[in-house]
């Protein structure tokens, strides 16, 4: 549906609550990237013990991973787009301690966004982050706090698919990525209810 299909409608709003980022709330939408003592270390033994190596999940993509660096400003606590990832775990890390926000949604079947009330919001402490499973649901982390850097590793497809030149009535769309503007499709503004 096209952004001028909605114009006409009112907008509804669906305030949704911001939990706790734990491994366990996290689980349906990927897995915790942290220091976490229940995963074995992996058989390497270098440096007389002093270093531990745990692989907490496996990054999947079909196109060359990409690091880049967002920095972060706070913003409303409106979610303006859901986007999800066909081909790839998007992760998310962040850098400096700074906690963010973020919210996801289970995978749909077929090209369908999923239902409002599956969404979930949680704030992360920033000293862990985050990869996504295939195909979950998202919106781009809000930052609590000013300055806020994450490293984003994503596919170039993904990348590529976001540059200006690709977003038509402001939504992208690409080989790896399903960017779509909920005001625009649903009518629907969707609020953080935060502490």
């Amino acid at each position: 549906m096209a952004a001028s299909d909605t114009a006409s409608r009112p907008i509804r709003t669906f305030k949704i609550p911001v939990r706790e980022a734990t491994p366990e709330a996290l689980a349906p939408y990927g897995t915790v990237l942290g220091s976490l003592p229940e995963i074995p270390p992996l058989p390497i033994n270098f440096y007389d013990g002093t270093v531990t190596v745990r692989k907490p999940a496996e990054f999947i993509t079909d196109s060359p991973a990409e690091f880049t660096v967002c920095r972060l400003q706070p913003r409303p606590m409106t979610l303006e787009f859901l986007e999800r990832h066909p081909r790839h775990t998007q992760a998310f890390l962040p850098l400096g301690g700074k906690p963010f926000i973020a919210v996801f949604a289970p995978p749909t079947p077929d090209n369908e966004l999923p239902e409002i009330e599956t969404l979930e919001a949680f704030e992360f402490d920033g000293t862990a982050g985050f990869m996504m499973h295939i195909n979950t649901w998202h919106e781009f982390p809000f930052a609590v706090r000013e300055d806020t850097d994450i490293v984003v590793v994503l596919s170039r497809d993904t990348n590529q698919a976001l540059h200006d030149d690709n977003v038509i009535e402001g939504e992208a769309h690409g080989p790896d990525l399903d960017k779509r503007n909920l005001v625009a499709r649903l009518g629907l503004r969707v609020e953080l209810e935060t502490d």
